[in-house]
């Protein structure tokens, strides 16, 4: 990992210790989601820590960064399928006390049906996009907690609620990252750590010619910029939203779908089946 500096111009000189917000590690940063993450937070102030694989893209975005905000970028290059790019990434956010966010952006898509599917490409999805944020988030939390100060933002897709949508091994991925999200949020409760979960539909980046769907084929009124999905999220962020969807009209819905889903806890777990199994008591 290395780090590029600029001499800060008079304008951010300017801003007291206790205004700067820490560093942000972001990964998946070396373009669309990410690397418009990266960039909305060195204008809002933070320092960065940016991973992806792609060490030259990484680079231009950091020159570019520091050259723009005058913030301090460090860049590592890491496969966060590969367990060794993981485990790099994880001593990181063990030893960086400056670290105060984590947002888990990097991951991989699939369109084809599952049937259609090669298994090994879905064992490499479920790495990076349930195991590696599972790790980096067992790797910053405790010592965000540690200081009572901290934020993990997870971007998961709408396909967490409608999986039926997209392949099947990746809804149940970014179902994985609502479910774990929706945990943590419940036992980090009062620590002065803060979730965030991410929801985006559509958007307009590299992912949609990885996953086997070329951009130009989805209907264009479904499809979000990514600069307004990613300017949408830190707004849920700042207005303190667990689960931010982009592109939902009407945050009751969302809100009815989850008390929706909590009704249901009471008659989960019961010592008998339900009556309609006709089964004798």
């Amino acid at each position: 990992m290395h780090e590029l500096r600029a001499t800060p111009s008079k304008e951010w000189t300017q801003v007291s210790k206790s205004q700067i917000p820490g560093t942000a590690l972001v990964t998946g940063a070396s373009g669309g989601i990410g690397a418009l993450y990266a960039d909305r937070l060195a204008r809002r102030g933070h320092d960065l820590v940016l991973v992806a694989r792609d060490r030259a893209r990484l680079d231009r975005l950091a020159r570019r960064l520091v050259a723009e905000t005058g913030r301090q970028v460090r860049v590592l290059a890491a496969d966060l399928a590969d367990p060794a790019g993981t485990a790099a990434v994880e001593q990181v956010l063990q030893d960086d006390a400056s670290l105060t966010m984590l947002v888990n952006n990097a991951g991989v898509g699939a369109t084809a049906p599952l049937l259609a599917s090669d298994v090994g490409a879905m064992s490499r999805m479920i790495a990076l996009n349930v195991d590696a944020p599972m790790r980096l988030t067992y790797a910053a939390v405790p010592r965000f907690v540690a200081r009572s100060h901290g934020t993990v933002v997870n971007i998961a897709s709408v396909v967490a609620v409608a999986p039926e949508l997209l392949n099947g091994v990746y809804g149940g991925t970014k179902a994985f990252v609502l479910a774990f999200s929706q945990s943590l949020r419940h036992e980090l409760a009062g620590t002065g750590v803060g979730v965030q979960v991410v929801l985006p539909g559509a958007t307009a980046t590299e992912f949609w010619s990885v996953a086997g769907t070329p951009l130009e084929h989805l209907p264009r009124e479904m499809v979000m910029r990514a600069e307004d999905l990613v300017d949408a999220a830190l707004a849920g962020l700042d207005a303190g939203e667990f689960a931010t969807v982009p592109s939902l009209p009407d945050p009751a819905d969302w809100a009815a779908f989850e008390a929706a889903r909590l009704a249901l806890r009471p008659g989960l777990s019961r010592t008998v089946p339900a009556s309609r199994y006709g089964l004798a008591a």
